[in-house]
């Protein structure tokens, strides 16, 4: 593991975005940059952290945590689907193919917390037109997995749950394509809660985005990540549970738990500025999930993001 002083060193050279206009045409979304041209897009996960759809700042290492786990599940899981991915020139760098992507995000749930938890309790969580038990307890499993489709909203607009019901009346998806889809979603998830589970982790939920490349249906973005899934240590998951505390959490609710209980946070007006002991914070969450998915030490050096990737694009001919 990194040592703290050494997550700390990294804070000032994070990478918050990139310019690279010989890439091709930009499209900056919440954490990537990406450059298009022709069928191939260059991918930048970038170190920006957002939550409740603002963008609140850096986190160091997120891009290279976020871009290397992705390699790793994409290799794990390229059996079940194809990926979009071409080459890796740079440990946060992804070059894909260009797919057209699904106007929705598949967003699968292994157990009830987080927003649809806060939904539950308010009575909320009838936009996916499914019909949920009374008496759920806060992080309980689900006896089955569950699909929480979500729309996809532009930069700075809010993603809205959306039912199977109302993708199919809308017409957003076909009903041949969202079969396809979820039985994918659903062949991802149990592969990735049976690998997390051999490491001593719990994958709660994620969310899943698919698109249409070469006439198939391919997984694309992120895949498995702190940024798109809850991790939960296993070995206190019932003791937790059963006193009705917090789990321990690996992932990005750690910095929704700050806005919120530090700051009553969720979304409306403008977020705080995240300390950096919050920032450190969680680097070290998504370092630790990192190790103990991959079984690898994660090494990087401090220093410039942004010089490191220029000099790794054009020592592999893409600038």
């Amino acid at each position: 593991m990194i040592p703290e002083s050494q997550i700390r060193a990294q804070l000032p050279h994070t990478l918050r975005e990139i310019d690279l206009p010989d890439l091709g045409q930009l499209y900056r979304g919440k954490v990537r940059d990406n450059y298009g041209r022709g069928d191939r897009i260059v991918m930048v996960t970038t170190d920006r952290i957002s939550a409740f759809d603002h963008v609140l700042g850096t986190i160091p290492f997120k891009g290279e945590v976020l871009s290397r786990l992705t390699l790793f599940w994409f290799d794990k899981v390229k059996d079940i689907a194809p990926t979009h991915l071409l080459d890796s020139p740079d440990p946060s760098v992804m070059v894909v193919k260009k797919a057209k992507a699904l106007p929705v995000e598949i967003v699968i749930r292994g157990y009830i917390t987080g927003s649809l938890w806060r939904d539950y309790q308010a009575e909320k969580a009838g936009a996916y037109g499914i019909e949920w038990p009374r008496g759920l307890r806060k992080d309980q499993r689900f006896d089955e997995a569950i699909i929480t489709p979500s729309t996809k909203a532009e930069y700075g607009k809010h993603d809205e749950p959306i039912s199977e019901k109302e993708i199919l009346a809308q017409r957003l998806v076909t009903p041949e394509v969202w079969r396809e889809a979820t039985q994918v979603a659903k062949r991802l998830f149990a592969r990735g809660q049976e690998w997390a589970s051999s490491r001593g982790l719990i994958l709660v939920d994620t969310k899943y985005e698919m698109g249409i490349a070469d006439g198939k249906l391919t997984v694309i973005d992120e895949i498995h990540t702190p940024d798109s899934s809850r991790y939960w240590v296993a070995s206190g998951y019932e003791d937790r549970f059963a006193r009705g505390v917090d789990q321990e959490m690996l992932d990005k609710e750690n910095v929704r738990q700050w806005l919120i209980k530090e700051h009553g946070f969720s979304g409306h007006g403008k977020p705080p500025a995240l300390t950096d002991d919050v920032r450190v914070m969680l680097a070290s969450k998504y370092i630790e999930v990192f190790e103990k998915l991959t079984g690898q030490a994660f090494e990087s050096k401090v220093g410039d993001v942004a010089v490191r990737i220029r000099q790794n694009l054009k020592a592999k001919g893409y600038l």
